[in-house]
């Protein structure tokens, strides 16, 4: 069931109805009814992982009381390495088995030793990366003795499972999430308000600007051997704006849900194509992963306070493998190394902070560098993200080195494809109204926001229907 689907626009009013006028007397009630519709919402993509979510859960809640419960360090040790190894270990099964089996065979084929891996014919488990991070948190924030372990099966499982960001985030932390879980919600009409404005946004992003993207960058991405120089940089440019629309639309999607619940989740997005530098950049684009990675592995690992080869060595480990998080395939590690390598020059000068308040654009030579910056960077991404779009890495180098080839910058793709211009217009209307927005974290809001809404909702249908929609690009990871 996806958030752009006629089916979830069924089953969302019923659970809405459910939660607030049925099941309303108690948190526990409000509880188990989330947990249901989280359930049903899940099993309707494969119901046989629906057991590996509730083991997982299960598996989390236990080691989680026997950490806290532990009498000794070994004790404590011991269940907590438990909780870590198991939760690995499903994750590196469904997702990353068959990626080290064939790439090892490769490794031995290219010494001239023949081998024939055995490869597992399953699918990969919707959400499996998002719902193995909320668990794992958990378990190490107990073990640390940040928190205290929960007791009450139902609202820990509604934590792991809540259906808004159960398939693709947020990454919940038991610190902010669990506290709103374990209290009587009561509904506040403006708060919904600002939930339906969001999911609507979320619906403009997705629908008219990501998958609207996604057929240009398509065609370009598929057909680039026989493009030329301006055509492959409209395919990365259209891609960014893909995957931006995308993602950020089904965050903004699951935080308009969970408004809709009385329910607070972690802000995912904060306009990252505004970064003044790739710094800045992380500290926006999927906020819950890149903290996720700055608490759990950077700073374990020393962070920033060691000698110089330390702070290279966690620089590129936290690249490295939140490249490798996102999926089992060799470019995804080298977008991952690309972007530690632009990361680097301002870690080493001790400038990875600079650019930590708001924009203030006026009329002078500052704001002019502060636009070049801005447009550097998002080259600099678009660069990286012609590897995560890539089908291999032979692909991705012979995409660029096309572009510096070919030295050919006619207008061909814009020329040949119907509705090009019009879309280059479309993505310039959305930046100016990104950019006048960005102070703001819901965009259809203050004055005249119904019939914002309203023109907004026209638009999506014109862009698109509930019975034609596509697939979110975090589903497979």
């Amino acid at each position: 069931m996806f958030f752009n689907s006629l089916a979830f626009a069924v089953f969302l009013p019923i659970v809405f109805f459910l939660y607030w006028f049925v099941f309303n007397k108690t948190k526990s009630t409000q509880n188990a009814l989330l947990i249901i519709a989280s359930y049903y919402f899940y099993s309707c993509w494969d119901w046989r992982f629906l057991f590996l979510l509730v083991f997982s859960t299960f598996l989390d809640y236990y080691t989680g009381i026997q950490i806290e419960k532990g009498k000794s360090e070994n004790s404590r040790k011991f269940w907590f390495w438990l909780s870590i190894l198991v939760n690995l270990g499903f994750l590196g099964i469904f997702k990353y088995y068959n990626f080290f089996a064939v790439s090892f065979s490769q490794l031995l084929s290219s010494v001239g030793l023949k081998a024939s891996p055995i490869l597992l014919e399953v699918i990969l488990p919707v959400g499996i990366s998002f719902y193995t991070f909320h668990g794992l948190s958990y378990v190490i924030d107990i073990y640390y003795k940040r928190i205290k372990a929960e007791y009450n099966f139902v609202d820990y499982s509604l934590f792991v499972s809540y259906f808004p960001l159960l398939v693709a985030g947020p990454i919940e932390r038991a610190t902010h999430l669990l506290p709103q879980v374990k209290v009587k919600r009561e509904f506040n009409f403006q708060t919904a308000k600002e939930g339906v404005y969001q999911i609507i946004w979320g619906l403009v992003k997705k629908v008219i600007i990501a998958d609207t993207c996604a057929t240009y960058a398509n065609a370009i991405f598929d057909n680039y051997t026989s493009m030329n120089s301006f055509s492959l940089i409209l395919g990365a440019i259209y891609f960014a704006f893909q995957i931006y629309g995308d993602f950020s639309g089904y965050s903004d999607i699951a935080l308009g849900v969970s408004k809709l619940f009385g329910l607070d989740l972690l802000r995912n997005f904060n306009y990252p194509y505004f970064s003044r530098d790739i710094a800045e950049f992380w500290r926006r684009w999927h906020i819950s992963l890149s903290s996720w990675f700055r608490d759990y592995l950077y700073i374990p690992l020393g962070g920033s306070k060691g000698g110089l080869w330390m702070k290279i060595r966690n620089t590129f480990i936290i690249f490295l493998v939140s490249g490798f998080w996102h999926g089992a395939n060799w470019t995804y590690v080298v977008w991952g190394f690309i972007n530690a390598v632009y990361f680097l020059p301002l870690l080493l000068s001790n400038s990875n902070r600079n650019n930590m308040g708001e924009i203030q654009l006026k009329f002078n030579f500052d704001s002019l560098k502060i636009l070049l910056s801005i447009l550097y960077t998002f080259s600099l991404t678009c660069l990286a993200w012609v590897f995560f779009r890539a089908k291999t890495i032979s692909d991705a180098v012979q995409y660029l080195k096309r572009i510096i080839t070919s030295k050919n910058f006619s207008f061909q793709y814009l020329d040949n494809e119907r509705y090009s211009y019009e879309m280059l217009l479309l993505i310039v209307i959305f930046v100016l109204v990104e950019w006048n927005n960005r102070k703001k974290v819901e965009p259809i809001s203050g004055r005249m926001s119904t019939v914002k809404a309203v023109l907004a909702i026209m638009a999506i249908m014109a862009f698109g229907t509930f019975s034609d929609y596509k697939e979110f690009i975090y589903f497979q990871f």
